[in-house]
């Protein structure tokens, strides 16, 4: 019988959180200034759909998602059928919109999609695809940290117990041949859960002394002063980890594969747009966040935070099951069964038509 899961009590209560989003959007479409969206005249439903319902976080992360709403890829690939979008806060909260029919697709984080399929005995989601790698960061405060061994005794903020930064400090912290309580965060070093929008704010108050945090949190810290001591992709072979996944309902997938289709068509010609054309790109997300969140990110913040992100159709599959090795050795799963978590059929059927390379599920894949 192969090994189960089991989510930890504490990561089983923050996954059944309510639903929190910062905004529900309006449509993505043709390529419009503003992010809005209209369906072009004389297009037709898919799957005779009136919407498919996308979710993303605020985060450049997912810049394919930002990107694929504000220059309308979505869209144009789904015709009549409406591309809507919501934004959240973090992975749980989209899981749990998932898993109660609120969201169709999203993007989001290794850990969570994880800890959501595994949850629910396999039965909830799939991956579908990538998105991008990288993009994460250890920033200090350099009067109090100037070197690695520095970090012990230190309070690090990570964005959520058990999310994928929370995972990959606590992996390093192991590494370094230090103690932490993983669900406590108390030890050789103290870690300290902080919402990525607060994150700024405790750095300044000195109520922290580093985060390991996804862009542009880490590029916020250093605007206000921190280091980059550590760039999570120098850990990594070839510098490449999955740090955003595409996700999908199992029923859904199943009952309406020409709307996936469409959306992963989108989202393979966003990834191919942005690699083409960075700085329209970093332009046009920015313009989302700010639609998203009525906030644009400054120059400062944008500019190095982009260019440490990769946009990549490929899911890194072998990352992913490393990553959820990190997880077990923190103490915050059991080992998991991930076979079956990924159905790339829909986007090796994309890529070769768009005369790309096929991608690799790591023997994880949908039998």
């Amino acid at each position: 019988m192969p090994a189960t899961f089991a989510v930890r009590r504490t990561l089983a209560v923050i996954a059944t959180l309510p639903l929190l989003t910062l905004a529900a959007c309006g449509y993505g479409s043709q390529a419009e200034d503003d992010g809005t969206a209209k369906v072009a005249a004389g297009a037709e439903k898919i799957d005779g759909l009136d919407s498919v319902r996308i979710g993303y976080f605020g985060n450049l992360t997912h810049g394919t998602a930002l990107v694929g709403a504000n220059k309308g890829y979505f869209q144009k690939a789904l015709g009549a059928t409406e591309a809507q979008y919501q934004i959240f806060n973090a992975g749980p909260s989209e899981i749990e919109a998932l898993n109660s029919d609120s969201i169709d697709i999203g993007w989001i984080g290794p850990s969570p999609a994880i800890n959501g399929y595994t949850a629910s005995g396999g039965k909830n989601l799939r991956i579908i695809g990538g998105s991008a790698s990288g993009g994460v960061k250890l920033v200090v405060d350099p009067e109090k940290i100037k070197s690695l061994k520095d970090v012990k005794g230190k309070k690090i903020a990570t964005p959520q117990l058990g999310n994928t930064q929370d995972v990959a400090f606590l992996n390093w912290v192991s590494e370094q041949g230090w103690k932490v309580d993983a669900e406590s965060g108390k030890g050789d070093v103290s870690v300290v859960r902080t919402d990525n929008k607060i994150t700024p704010d405790a750095y300044k108050s000195g109520s922290i002394d580093g985060a390991w945090v996804p862009e542009p949190t880490a590029s916020k810290l250093v605007a206000e002063g921190g280091k980059v001591l550590l760039d999570e992709s120098d850990l990594w072979p070839d510098k490449k980890f999955v740090i955003t996944n595409i996700i999908v309902r199992q029923e859904f997938l199943k009952e309406h594969p020409k709307a996936v289709e469409a959306v992963l068509k989108a989202s393979v010609e966003a990834n191919k747009w942005i690699n083409a054309n960075p700085d329209e790109a970093k332009a046009a997300a920015n313009k989302q966040l700010e639609t998203d969140s009525g906030k644009a990110l400054p120059a400062e913040v944008i500019d190095p935070a982009w260019t440490s992100i990769q946009f990549t159709d490929d899911p890194l599959a072998a990352t992913l099951n490393t990553e959820a090795e990190h997880a077990v050795k923190a103490g915050l799963l059991e080992k998991p069964d991930l076979k079956g978590i990924y159905d790339l059929t829909l986007l090796n059927k994309v890529l070769k038509a768009e005369g790309e390379s096929t991608v690799d599920d790591a023997g994880l894949g949908a039998s």
